[in-house]
């Protein structure tokens, strides 16, 4: 009796619930124009040795967010105020879907790591297109879109195809994520022609449109070495624009400060994000630059939690970062300090940079 009536506060009181209310309170504050004031003033400090060229855009930042956060596109101007270069939204699938299961999302707090155990939750496309038009600021947008969680493996492509035609116009990039692996039944495409059969109608819909927006293949880091080659060479060989690395793993390496949740936990099925998996995100940035010769962006994801993880993830390669976990666990708080450290750390590295030239330039004119 009193074990059924305990369990609506352990509901309250679930990290569910409380990510859920935080999420709340930000899309209020992205409806209030004060509230953004407010963001803006506390979290947004200058930076400017962070803003870069990519894709054709100018980014104001090079952190942005990463997906799973702004599932629905509900907090595009309050993640502009909090300092964010750019937005990646999404999750998004042609319908909407909700979690199947109760709990579907738990910190594990002593790694600064969540698990994720659902299918995607989304509101679906009409929804997303709706809220994107409702936002005001400037902030690049990415879409990030996957399939529906009852479409079977071999209509995948009809998925895509479905998301991306509607959202073409209302995105500044897409995201088209092949590691969507946060529930039991995962789907994660590793042959080439697979993903070529879903990557081929988006290059033929936008090679018909007046405006370009960059494709990228966001993928896993559970891939072997030699499939993520495969993805590599996917970016070489057709329009792809770039790649986004990575998602969760479904691994459970790195969790040194939580095993006891863990095990409380058992076999819970689920995709694990955090600083668990900042080194194998950093090793397959860094083989993605490597094999592509630098010559293509890539955004690196997965693990960054400051200044220093950050600048570590640009020197393997990266163009970009996005931070997911830590916004969650350290709010604007941890999105300030890491511009504010990134910036100063390009700044020196900037300075010494020049000091060197102007020392070359000097020897090589005695």
């Amino acid at each position: 009796m009193i074990k059924s009536l305990l369990k609506p506060l352990r509901y309250v009181a679930s990290d569910d619930f409380t990510i859920r209310l935080k999420r709340w309170r930000m899309q209020l504050l992205s409806r209030l124009p004060l509230g953004c004031f407010v963001l803006r003033k506390l979290h947004a400090i200058s930076a400017p040795k962070l803003e870069l060229e990519a894709f054709g855009m100018k980014f104001p930042s090079r952190i942005g967010l990463a997906a799973g956060y702004d599932r629905n596109g509900t907090m595009i101007d309050a993640m502009a105020a909090t300092g964010f270069g750019f937005v990646e939204i999404g999750s998004i699938t042609p319908h909407p879907q909700h979690t199947n299961v109760r709990h579907s999302l738990y910190k594990l707090e002593g790694d600064r790591a969540l698990l994720y155990n659902s299918e995607i939750e989304s509101a679906g496309v009409e929804q997303v297109i709706k809220n994107i038009k409702r936002h005001s600021s400037r902030i690049i947008v990415g879409c990030n879109i996957a399939k529906g969680s009852t479409t079977p493996r071999e209509d995948a492509a009809i998925d895509y195809l479905r998301l991306f035609r509607p959202l073409y116009q209302y995105a500044d990039y897409f995201t088209v994520n092949i590691a969507c692996n946060t529930a039991e039944a995962t789907y994660v495409p590793r042959n080439k022609d697979e993903i070529m059969a879903i990557l081929t109608p988006l290059f033929e819909f936008r090679r018909g449109q007046n405006q370009y927006r960059p494709i990228l293949l966001k993928i896993s880091p559970d891939l072997t070495d030699e499939e993520i080659d495969t993805m590599t060479d996917i970016m070489l060989d057709t329009p792809l624009d770039g790649i986004v690395a990575c998602a969760g793993t479904t691994g459970r390496y790195g969790l040194e400060n939580s095993k006891n949740t863990m095990h409380t936990l058992g076999r819970i099925p689920g995709a694990l994000c955090g600083r668990p998996l900042k080194e194998r995100a950093r090793e397959v940035v860094s083989r993605i630059y490597e094999r592509s010769k630098g010559t293509y962006p890539i955004i690196g994801c997965g693990g960054i939690a400051t200044a220093d993880d950050a600048l570590a993830m640009l020197e393997a390669g990266a163009t970009l970062v996005q931070v997911g976990t830590e916004y969650i666990y350290g709010g604007g708080k941890a999105i300030r300090d890491m511009r504010a450290g990134l910036n100063e750390r390009l700044r020196k590295a900037a300075q010494r940079a020049a000091q060197s030239q102007t020392t070359e330039n000097t020897q090589e004119n005695d």
